[in-house]
């Protein structure tokens, strides 16, 4: 399978915390619509054939980021839930989105008959829950998503780029980050 000096007039966003110089991203999300926009914000810069791969615990928010994915894509994100019972989902907005969830994996053995690699087409953005049950049968070339609970509504978001691919993907994201940024304060000022 295969964020500029502020003034400190400026309130920094909500989800945005800090941007180390290796390029991975933590960010802050307060609430289950927070992290849809911030999936949405993802699926928006997503041009195909990415492999996210997202890790945390039960009830950390993979599920609710994959949903903000879907619809930030096109893909009516209220279809999307956890692939509990199968080990993956499509859904198809203006480009297709296969969601897996490794969660009831028993071995990392048990990966290459579950048709994951189905999806490695170049075109298609495949979202994996539970990742780290994959092994290193993950692809290299990956963004993974870190999410941790810091109390029962507030989530960190650890956003870490492997390969080139994924670099771009943080930096389309980051960057419709600060445009979106720029078109409310325009709003804010007419």
């Amino acid at each position: 399978m295969a964020h500029a000096l502020r003034s400190p007039a400026r309130r920094r966003p909500r989800t945005e915390r800090s941007a180390p110089a290796a390029g991975t991203w933590h960010c802050l999300s307060k609430s289950v619509a927070e992290t849809d926009r911030l999936g949405r914000r993802i699926g928006r810069a997503l041009q195909g054939g990415e492999i996210v791969a997202l890790y945390g615990e039960l009830g950390s928010g993979k599920t609710a980021l994959v949903r903000g994915m879907a619809a930030g894509l096109g893909a009516p994100p209220e279809a999307v839930s956890s692939p509990t019972f199968v080990f993956i989902h499509e859904y198809h907005g203006r480009m297709r989105l296969a969601h897996a969830d490794l969660y009831r994996l028993q071995s990392y053995t048990e990966l290459p008959h579950i048709g994951l690699s189905d999806y490695d087409d170049g075109r298609t953005v495949t979202a994996i829950e539970w990742a780290e049950k994959a092994g290193h049968d993950l692809p290299a070339d990956r963004l993974e998503i870190h999410l941790q609970h810091r109390s029962p509504s507030i989530r960190e978001i650890t956003f870490v780029p492997r390969g080139a691919r994924a670099r771009r993907l943080l930096a389309r994201m980051r960057a419709g980050q600060r445009s979106s940024r720029t078109a409310g304060q325009r709003r804010r000022t007419r």
